[in-house]
């Protein structure tokens, strides 16, 4: 095996250790989250992305902007939550949980992001102590369709 040969198996290898090592620093993004003021479960979602390594700029809105602005995005009404973010190109609507968005980024499917409707209790951001309620993370096409990306919680089938 000639010294060039070893030298690019080495920098492929090292390169895969390093991605394998850091999986947070290779997959944190800034994520711009529009609330109204005071909202605590908001908040806490954003501490929940902070926690994964995640930067969170907060903006705060009066409530007909943070819909005007939904809805100009292509969330439907029927599906909204609190609060919405944006990050690398995807719309992230509601309590969706950080290893979703992960994934999201990861796979890039072609789409306006990932909604949680309502307030599920137990999603990121509304915990209360061990109560849960099933709950599952929509995938918003780009034509306003849904698909379940993924669940969360016991659900029946």
């Amino acid at each position: 095996m000639t010294t060039e040969r070893r030298v690019c198996r080495r920098s492929v290898w090292m390169a895969a250790l390093a991605i394998g090592i850091f999986p947070v620093a290779a997959t944190a993004a800034s994520f711009e989250m529009m609330t109204t003021g005071g909202c605590s479960c908001c908040h806490a979602w954003a501490r929940h992305l902070r926690a994964g390594g995640h930067d969170v700029v907060v903006k705060d809105l009066a409530m007909g902007q943070l819909m005007k602005m939904k809805l100009d995005a292509g969330i439907p009404v029927a599906l909204t939550a609190c609060h919405t973010a944006r990050v690398d190109g995807y719309l992230i609507e509601g309590h969706v949980p950080e290893q979703d968005i992960r994934k999201l980024l990861a796979e890039r499917p072609d789409a306006l992001g990932l909604l949680v409707p309502g307030m599920p209790i137990g999603s990121p951001g509304m915990e209360s102590g061990d109560k849960r309620e099933a709950y599952e993370v929509l995938l918003l096409k780009k034509d306003g369709s849904t698909e379940v990306f993924a669940k969360h919680g016991s659900q029946p089938e």
